[in-house]
């Protein structure tokens, strides 16, 4: 009964679950303004070795969907806003170490982006909230695989397959190549929204003062060139055939 509400929670999450993202960056950027500093630290050293590791727990959680969504097969792994969508059960590749590996990544991501604040209290604070909200999301999901797949099917895979903490051994090689396209059309705004989070967190946290621009530009110089592709892909999506088909 318990993992029943759990589900049913979960569905409703599902459903709203593409906005989770720009409220992470809103509210990290309004708590940066607040909070000069990059990291929760006395020393500058320190604090920047904290936004660093932030970043890059925020881009593991990318690279990791990036990854899954490369390799899952067409029909599964879905952006769908109302419902799940599985053509077939993944579980090979990154479904080979951990059955939930996109929601995996967006903990890792929102957990670093929140960190990037600068204040350690909203990083551990989003890593908990991520954790119970994709917990949930993921039993509606698990609840639909057993009834589209079967229970017998889904629990040989659960059985040997953690939840949500990746094991570090059976690795099954992927049942698809790896497609860049399909890795564009669903990544491309979450990339763009982490690259944005990292300028936006910067200049908040040098008040939006920009006369106190740092010293190298490289971070903006790279949100320029990703903002660039972020339009160039939309413009190809909605004027070209490129990512038609793609799901």
């Amino acid at each position: 009964m318990h993992q029943l509400d759990l589900a049913r929670s979960g569905e409703a999450l599902f459903k709203v679950r593409g906005k989770f993202l720009k409220y992470t960056i809103f509210v990290g950027a309004v708590i940066a303004y607040f909070h000069p500093a990059t990291g929760p630290f006395d020393s500058v050293g320190a604090n920047q070795l904290w936004f660093g590791l932030s970043f890059a727990v925020a881009a593991s959680g990318a690279l990791i969907r990036i990854v899954t969504g490369g390799y899952a097969a067409l029909g599964t792994s879905g952006v769908t806003k109302d419902a799940p969508v599985a053509a077939e059960l993944n579980t090979t590749g990154p479904y080979s170490l951990v059955r939930n590996p996109l929601y995996l990544g967006r903990v890792l991501n929102f957990t670093g982006i929140a960190m990037m604040s600068g204040s350690w209290v909203y990083g551990a604070l989003m890593l908990l909230i991520s954790i119970l909200v994709y917990e949930r999301i993921s039993l509606y999901e698990e609840k639909f695989l057993r009834e589209e797949f079967g229970d017998v099917r889904v629990d040989e895979w659960a059985t040997s397959v953690p939840f949500l903490m990746p094991r570090f051994h059976g690795w099954v090689k992927p049942k698809y190549p790896f497609w860049v396209r399909r890795c564009i059309k669903r990544e491309d705004e979450k990339i763009m929204f982490l690259a944005s989070a990292v300028v936006l967190f910067d200049l908040a946290h040098r008040g939006f003062e920009m006369n106190q621009m740092p010293d190298s530009l490289a971070a903006y110089v790279v949100w320029a060139v990703i903002m660039l592709g972020y339009v160039v892909s939309r413009i190809l999506r909605r004027f070209t055939k490129t990512f038609d088909g793609i799901s």
